[in-house]
């Protein structure tokens, strides 16, 4: 709480007024920082949740070919190796620092917008649903960044597959030659095979990321700041978060995955023909293969996703207060 002070009182002594003046970063200086507290973020999510979010692939992409998440994990293991698990871990690693960077700055500024919008004054605390809100816009500006990079690490994830079926031919399971198929034979225009179905994902996705995120916090700091919580409730927070975006979208992430995975074999359909192909050729329910590690995965990688980013960008925004 800042006390009141009179104009008389800063005219009588001048050296209480500039400490009462309390300013945020300049905007250039929060996106900065935004940007890399979600790089911190993204880094964190691909560690520790990369051998479920392959095995969350290739059972997209060969729903008939496992028995479950764990016959697929450890056929995996079997087949390839530790590395197997970890395959396209690079382009995952450039996909989540990419998509966390610029979702997270372009959040903030989603939030100043969504004050402007609402008649609220600059640094008003937002509501949860306003938050969900400027979540679910900046998403659209992250799919942007995410498609490309996402394509690649899709694609790695399913290679073996691919081989092993005869579909492509074998020798292209590097990042390097992965990149020069697309643009060699799809050109510039390829890296972006599945953007709509990425859009269609992260925009209400992202609105239940967000939205349960900050609905957790709220819940866990019992009328306290949110800014007070500590370690624990932020990862459980985050975590909740993970959850509600996976448990919303994850049929649209299904078709995204098809998509990007087997345009490998030439040009697919667009998203309403693919999902609708899915529907009636193979069932809903193969719209739902690999939910289980991929709820497995969402807490634990989404809660280290919040941790580090609210930690690093307190750690930052400290260090520019000082």
């Amino acid at each position: 709480m800042h006390q009141s002070c009179t104009v008389d009182d800063v005219q009588h002594q001048p050296h209480l007024a500039e400490p009462r003046l309390k300013t945020g970063p300049h905007d250039v200086v929060q996106a900065a920082i935004d940007l890399t507290a979600g790089a911190a973020g993204g880094i964190a999510c691909v560690l520790i949740g990369q051998p479920f979010d392959t095995s969350k692939v290739k059972m997209q992409t060969f729903p008939t070919l496992y028995k479950g998440f764990l016959d697929c994990f450890t056929s995996t293991f079997r087949q390839v190796g530790f590395r197997g698990l970890y395959q396209g871990t690079t382009p995952a690693l450039l996909a989540n620092i990419s998509e966390n960077a610029v979702l997270f700055m372009c959040y903030g500024f989603c939030q100043k917008i969504v004050r402007k919008l609402c008649g609220l004054e600059s640094g008003t605390q937002l509501s949860d649903l306003q938050n969900a809100a400027s979540g679910s816009v900046a998403s659209w500006f992250a799919g942007l960044a995410l498609c490309p990079t996402e394509l690649v690490k899709c694609r790695l994830q399913a290679m073996y597959e691919m081989e092993a079926s005869g579909k492509i031919p074998k020798g292209h399971n590097t990042v390097w030659s992965v990149i020069k198929t697309i643009f060699r034979t799809e050109g510039p225009l390829g890296f972006f095979q599945g953007l709509t179905s990425t859009w269609l994902r992260e925009m209400p996705g992202y609105f239940f990321f967000f939205g349960g995120y900050e609905t957790s916090r709220s819940i866990l700091a019992s009328g306290r700041s949110k800014d007070e919580l500590g370690p624990v409730a932020l990862m459980a927070s985050g975590g909740v978060g993970g959850m509600c975006l996976w448990l919303a979208i994850y049929p649209i992430d299904c078709v995204k995955s098809r998509i990007q995975v087997h345009s490998m074999m030439g040009k697919q359909h667009g998203f309403l023909r693919t999902f609708i192909h899915i529907m009636r050729q193979e069932g809903v329910l193969t719209l739902y293969s690999g939910l289980t590690p991929t709820l497995i995965r969402a807490f634990p990688a989404n809660g280290a996703l919040f941790l580090a980013y609210e930690l690093s960008r307190k750690l930052m925004m400290d260090q520019f207060s000082s």
